[in-house]
């Protein structure tokens, strides 16, 4: 299995997955081969606990491929509604699944699987400058935060308005994993990041608990994708995530239980 999160990987997914849909590949019985693929687009922030997930259903799928888009949930959603073949669709926020079931391109409603919260992400090896949420509005500190238009953008905006604190980031970010990945090397003195995603960090990181953060928490949702190429597959993946091996896996990457 491999998993693709830069746009350029993306796009080649994309391009792949098309292929298939074109060759008029058919969704067969759970457990037969035959080169089956499910292409599963979900938000950055799943990477870990989805890439297990993932392999698992390979193991007990023989002959069949899990194949993952890990973007931004507002990409992903976009692509989506512009045709992209994907069977499956877990997204980081309600809003941002309302893109796709707006459009008509979810089938059936989509269900809230897990949740998440924002902690304060710094360097572990670097001096400690912030120790409280409003150390971030420190005059020359470097913070770096999600965009708003994905939901660990939304949801740091919220947490902050509700602390209290301004701050002026130094940049946007595509997604939570490129606010982490500025302060793992050192580029930012702090970042807003899921609590997971500071989790998957390791020693490379330290994750500050802020009380604010508990008026963003994030809820995500999952649905099968309207003409999705492997629609049983997907029905599948999706009773994987959602069962109880699915919320081992999530606990233990730090998510909660809706």
């Amino acid at each position: 299995m491999f998993q693709r999160t830069a746009a350029a990987a993306l796009l080649a997914l994309l391009a792949s997955a098309a292929a298939l849909a074109g060759c008029g590949e058919v969704d067969g019985a759970p457990g037969e081969g035959g080169g089956r693929t499910l292409t599963v687009f979900a938000a950055a922030s799943l990477t870990e606990a989805f890439t297990e997930l993932g392999e698992e259903f390979e193991e007990s799928h023989p002959g069949t491929e899990v194949r993952f888009g890990f973007a931004g949930s507002s990409t992903l959603a976009q692509q989506i509604t512009q045709g992209a073949p994907a069977d499956v669709f877990a997204s980081a926020s309600p809003a941002t699944m309302r893109t796709v079931t707006d459009a008509g391109d979810a089938a059936g409603d989509p269900r809230v699987f897990t949740t998440n919260r924002l902690v304060i992400a710094v360097p572990e090896d670097g001096p400690r400058r912030v120790r409280t949420v409003g150390d971030l509005a420190r005059d020359g500190l470097r913070v770096v935060l999600c965009a708003e238009q994905v939901p660990c953008g939304a949801a740091s905006r919220t947490a902050l308005d509700a602390a209290g604190v301004a701050v002026a980031p130094v940049s946007l970010e595509k997604d939570v994993k490129a606010v982490l990945t500025k302060v793992r090397l050192g580029e930012a003195d702090a970042g807003l990041v899921y609590r997971t995603d500071a989790r998957a960090a390791g020693g490379d990181v330290a994750a500050i608990e802020f009380a604010a953060a508990a008026e963003a928490v994030n809820d995500y949702p999952i649905v099968r994708v309207a003409h999705a190429p492997q629609p049983g597959l997907a029905r599948e993946f999706i009773d994987l995530v959602t069962g109880p091996r699915g919320g081992a896996v999530l606990g233990r990457a730090g998510f909660q239980a809706p």
